[in-house]
């Protein structure tokens, strides 16, 4: 299985929706930890990269370069 590409500022689609019934979320910071935003109730949340890469489903749009 190809590991999965996403980058600063993408909009990815996870796995499980946040609990405000939006499933989609930007990635505001990459590092060792992972930080996404909620793109329906602006809640952010961090966690490490190797959990996010389990939990993201699909990058639905790629940020410009």
């Amino acid at each position: 299985m190809p590991d999965k590409q996403f980058g600063l500022n993408d909009v990815v689609e996870m796995k499980k929706p946040h609990p405000c019934g939006e499933n989609h979320w930007k990635i505001i910071r990459m590092g060792m930890d992972i930080r996404i935003k909620c793109l329906g109730c602006d809640h952010s949340v961090m966690i490490p990269r190797r959990e996010f890469s389990k939990k993201m489903k699909k990058v639905l749009e790629k940020a410009e370069e």
